[in-house]
């Protein structure tokens, strides 16, 4: 699951990346409206901390930007202001939570989660494709109830193709997902072979289908049928 944090306290901003990355998200950061709102513009995110007070203007008008490019983002204001009348108007333009600081990380985890669960996962933390099941709390896969061990980037490609099923997923927007800006530094994407070819045979010899449709000159689709 891949974050955008926009927050202009560094101190705070690395806390959150750094715990948030321990629970196995990917991280961007950024620090001001401008460079959220450039980010916003470029890459896809599946959650969005927002926060509202920021140097070069409000959060709260960053949300047209998320609203128009990050259709099934998240979004979790995070702010100092304790306002009812700023909650409100978060919420109503399209924010699913709003979390008011100081905060626990952990509690910030927690809510990351559960929208998470109503927004990708129809409220729950199982995510399934006939015979593969995956538990998004523990991170295990399990197909034809046997264990499968996946690697890191193993676990998020195959969780990125689950999500996006039957949607065409081109090269780059699967290793933009996946290394964030540092592929901006790529020369090719051969290592995305490399990867897809170990989930598929891990899958297959479980016993599953392989269900990532490739479409030549477009990209990858995962579907069922």
């Amino acid at each position: 699951m891949k974050i955008l944090v926009i927050e202009d306290e560094i101190e705070l901003l690395v806390a959150i990346s750094n715990f948030l990355t321990r629970e196995n998200f990917i991280c961007e950061l950024a620090e001001s409206y401008s460079k959220a709102d450039d980010k916003l513009a470029i890459y896809d995110y599946d959650i969005i901390l927002l926060d509202i007070t920021l140097p070069d203007g409000n959060g709260l008008d960053l949300m047209k930007s998320i609203k128009k490019h990050q259709k099934k983002a998240g979004i979790i204001i995070i702010s100092a202001k304790n306002s009812l009348d700023d909650k409100i108007h978060g919420l109503d333009l399209g924010a699913d939570d709003y979390l008011t600081k100081p905060f626990y990380l952990s509690e910030l985890n927690s809510r990351i989660k559960a929208v998470l669960r109503r927004k990708q996962f129809d409220g729950t933390n199982i995510l399934t494709c006939n015979e593969i099941s995956v538990n998004t709390e523990s991170r295990s896969v399990t197909v034809n109830d046997h264990v499968v061990i996946l690697t890191k980037k193993e676990y998020d490609l195959l969780m990125f193709f689950m999500i996006n099923k039957n949607r065409v997923l081109t090269k780059e927007a699967i290793a933009e997902h996946l290394w964030e800006d540092n592929i901006d530094m790529a020369d090719t994407y051969d290592f995305i072979y490399t990867h897809l070819n170990n989930l598929r045979r891990k899958i297959r010899v479980a016993g599953g289908a392989d269900y990532i449709e490739t479409l030549y000159g477009m990209g990858y689709k995962f579907t069922d049928k």
